[in-house]
């Protein structure tokens, strides 16, 4: 037996020795629970099929200056596993290291990037457009992105309906690790939208050494169980992370979880969702910071807005902070509840029906959400972030959305 696939088998052993999946038991995970592990495994056999190329991965890397070191690399290959896996962590024994063994287990190769510094100062970013789409029933794709010191890097990451949604009751259990080295910037706009039948995990470990930047928009809606968990590290003194959701959800699951680490000091971190949902819709949202001894100076911001917009929807918005020092600023705030009668009222003043009014109010908050996130709305409209949440908002606006809001 080679060695990849021995270490494939010991990971799935592994996950099942743990007694597979405990979620029920977790807070984190108390609202929204994952599937059962074999959801996400699959049978053995999985193992012996072969690999989509690429994984599924497309790209159509940037014409600036500074040229991305862009590799495949085959996990049932041991040098190039090795190479892949190299600086990962190791499963763990936190909330989601069922997910992380499941993952090993499953893993069939995976894309590393790598972004060097321009020469010249004033040079445009790297821009790295990606998408995922595959036919494969369960698959565990890997991403990892690495910037050089210095290094200026805009990432455009899709999944779902925008680049090919794959079977309708697919399993992705996406792992993806962003490693900014000093002073490296990283504005990343993610889009995932699965089918109604899919189940969707996805994972996102940042760790940012001095002086680094990473500002983060995304647009997710809702399947049969999505997970959007985001896991950042702040290593270095004075780095910085912001992160913006919308969350879009019609009957669906939705869970969005984010961990800010703040592990130096003068560290800044803002997270902030918006959720909509109606129907039967379950939506769940926690943002969570922790500041450790000797992290001071850290600043932290959190906001969660939820808003029912038709049916009887369930939205648990969980703001959290824990902090292990007394020099540190904090600031965090929830909001819950359908739009006022008034702001519609104001909005049907200027000769707008009342799905109209509804539609200009939401896609107005939502866009605000996506260009505070980035800090540049010409930057929004370039990676097509602005164009994507009103296609997304028209569908989750139905025309019959303003007779559910009264009924409801």
């Amino acid at each position: 037996m080679d060695a990849a696939r021995s270490e494939a088998l010991a990971a799935r052993a592994q996950l099942l020795e743990q007694g597979g999946w405990q979620f029920r038991r977790l807070e984190a995970f108390r609202f929204v629970a994952p599937p059962p592990a074999e959801t996400w495994l699959g049978d053995e056999t999985v193992l012996d099929a072969p690999a989509v190329p690429n994984g599924g991965w497309t790209w159509e890397p940037s014409d600036a200056a500074a040229k991305p070191d862009i590799r495949w690399l085959d996990a049932a290959d041991t040098s190039q596993r090795s190479a892949l896996l190299e600086r990962l962590p190791q499963p763990g024994e936190d909330a989601v290291a069922p997910f992380a063994w499941a993952h090993r287990a499953l893993c069939k190769g995976g894309l590393r990037i790598r972004v060097p510094k321009a020469a010249d100062p004033d040079a445009a970013p790297v821009m790295l457009r990606l998408r995922q789409s595959s036919s494969e029933a369960v698959e565990a794709p890997l991403l990892v992105v690495e910037l050089e010191p210095g290094a200026h890097c805009v990432l455009v990451e899709e999944h779902g309906q925008a680049a090919g949604a794959g079977p309708e009751e697919a399993v992705r259990n996406l792992q993806v690790h962003l490693l900014l080295a000093e002073g490296a910037r990283l504005q990343h706009w993610r889009q995932v939208q699965p089918q109604a039948g899919q189940r969707v995990a996805h994972h996102l470990n940042v760790h940012l050494d001095a002086g680094a930047f990473y500002a983060q928009a995304m647009l997710a809606t809702g399947s049969a169980y999505h997970l959007q968990r985001a896991h950042v590290v702040f290593d270095g003194e004075g780095a910085e992370a912001r992160l913006g959701s919308v969350l879009l959800s019609d009957a669906r699951q939705l869970d969005r979880q984010v961990r800010m680490i703040h592990a130096a000091p003068r560290s800044t971190s803002t997270a902030r969702a918006l959720a909509l949902a109606r129907g039967k819709a379950l939506v769940a949202a926690d943002l969570y910071a922790h500041v450790r001894p000797g992290a001071e100076d850290a600043d932290i911001h959190q906001h969660l807005a939820g808003i029912p917009t038709a049916g009887s929807p369930r939205l648990v918005m969980r703001p959290q902070l824990e902090i292990e020092h007394d020099a540190v600023q904090a600031a965090h705030g929830t909001t819950w509840g359908r739009l006022p009668d008034e702001a519609i009222f104001f909005a049907r003043q200027r000769g707008l029906d009342e799905a109209t009014a509804l539609s200009l109010i939401l896609h107005g908050m939502a866009a605000a959400e996506v260009v505070r996130a980035l800090a540049d709305e010409r930057l929004c409209e370039t990676v097509g972030a602005l164009q994507a949440l009103d296609e997304a908002l028209n569908r989750y606006l139905s025309p019959a959305q303003a007779q559910e809001r009264r009924d409801g």
